[in-house]
């Protein structure tokens, strides 16, 4: 028992190596930490010789760092190699796959949509088909993440989907090779007196780039272009570097964002770059806001508050404001650590604040009989029917009958055609750091 000890010693001081900020060397640890890990290695070592059932160790000491940076607060995490791999898929911009969004319902594995100009939206996939067998192996309780993983490959590898649909009467076979697929984090649309509407869905590697590009498409189609409407509502953020650069899209100067952290390497002021600007600074902006926009959303709609360049409509946001950092460690698994906290360009502290916005327009209420997740639901349906805002072609303007479903969308548009209420315009204009109080708007 002594030797196990003294072994589980050993492994957790190369744990906590590795924990501890910057690698901290294990000689350097304080005694009352050694201390610590000994009870550790103790407890671990009586759970593997005396537990009912015998349990990988592996998985023991994954759940011993998962408890413990838990602790922390919620944004911090710990990430199993597997898990750490899929979030850097997610936030690359592109993958190796078939171009499908997928979802669960009712327990089946439902298509959401064929990506277009993708290898599954030229074979014909459709919004609605049910995924029965991916290679041959059935879906019934196949875990979405599982089933990303069997459907996602190497560029040029074949994948064959078993699908059922309303009209067909058996199960149809659907070979497709994998090829790079980008990941949308930009939506476009626009209305027809020249109005623009751009919907960022998060921030990952290339949604600057991508920004860019619908601005330019914007520019093109609506001549002139005259206002635009950059739609935050539910983006839960992503990469802080592509908020900076997403900001510095609609800002020529002044600060955008500056982080504290305790260690003076995350202590950082980021500034707009004129030459950056992909948007004339006269064309005015209406920000899109509500509880489901958070952190990287929350940079960008507070400076562009701050900084007066745009008044914000919705709701207020949801208070994420602190910078998590992705650290590796050597067995592919990752820490997901809070290491400092963001400030707009006025110094306001986001976490757990939120930002308010310049004109609170809430969302409508639940209907009575009616839960969240049928709400979310009813949308799904929507969106496979290509009846949202940004499902439909870029090209197609929105119309008056789509608009009047979204009250808080409808008031942006109200705002860039009829200019801001004169009490919060009046506001706004003051040279000061102090946003403008909210309006509300019945």
């Amino acid at each position: 028992m002594a030797d196990t000890f003294r072994a589980w010693g050993f492994l957790l001081l190369a744990v906590a190596w590795l924990l501890l900020v910057q690698a901290k060397p294990a000689w350097s640890l304080s005694e009352d930490t050694r201390e610590q890990l000994s009870v550790f290695a103790e407890a671990l070592g009586i759970i593997e010789d005396n537990y009912v059932e015998a349990k990988d160790t592996k998985k023991l000491i994954y759940g011993a760092i998962k408890g413990m940076v838990s602790s922390l607060d919620s944004h911090s995490s710990f990430m199993a190699p597997e898990e750490f791999k899929e979030l850097q898929i997610e936030t690359k911009g592109s993958f190796s796959g078939i171009g499908i969004e997928i979802t669960h319902k009712d327990g089946l594995l439902i298509v959401v949509s064929p990506i277009e100009g993708t290898p599954a939206y030229k074979a014909g996939l459709q919004a609605g088909d049910r995924i029965v067998k991916i290679d041959g192996v059935n879906t019934k309780n196949m875990t979405l993440m599982e089933a990303v993983r069997r459907i996602r490959g190497a560029k040029g590898s074949t994948v064959t989907l078993g699908i059922m649909r309303e009209n067909l009467g058996k199960l149809k076979n659907y070979s497709l090779v994998r090829e790079i697929i980008p990941i949308r984090s930009i939506r476009t649309r626009y209305f027809e007196d020249g109005i623009g509407y751009i919907r960022i869905t998060n921030f990952q590697d290339k949604t600057d780039h991508d920004l860019r590009r619908a601005i330019k498409d914007l520019t093109a189609k609506c001549k002139p272009l005259r206002g635009l409407i950059v739609d935050l509502r539910n983006d839960p953020g992503g990469l802080l570097d592509q908020a900076v650069k997403v900001a510095d899209e609609f800002l020529s100067s002044g600060l955008i964002v500056y982080t504290e952290g305790r260690n003076k390497a995350q202590t950082h002021r980021f500034y707009a770059n004129q030459e950056n600007t992909g948007l004339e600074k006269s064309i005015p902006i209406v920000v899109l806001i509500n509880e489901g926009s958070a952190s990287a959303s929350e940079i960008v709609a507070g400076a562009i508050q701050d900084q007066k360049r745009g008044l914000l409509v919705g709701a207020k946001s949801f208070g994420k404001g602190s910078v998590q950092t992705i650290i590796p460690l050597e067995d592919g698994s990752a820490l997901r650590l809070t290491t400092a906290h963001y400030y707009t360009p006025s110094g306001r502290s986001i976490q757990e604040k939120g930002i308010q916005p310049d004109l609170v327009v809430e969302a409508p209420p639940i209907p009575e009989g009616k839960s969240v997740k049928d709400l979310r639901q009813e949308a799904l349906q929507r969106r496979m029917k290509g009846e949202g805002i940004t499902d439909k072609p870029w090209t197609v303007p929105i119309s008056s009958e789509e608009l009047e479903k979204d009250p808080q969308l409808a008031q942006a548009v109200q705002v860039v055609r009829q200019g801001p209420p004169k009490k919060t315009a009046d506001t706004a204009s003051k040279p000061n750091n102090e946003p403008p109080p909210p309006q509300k708007v019945k």
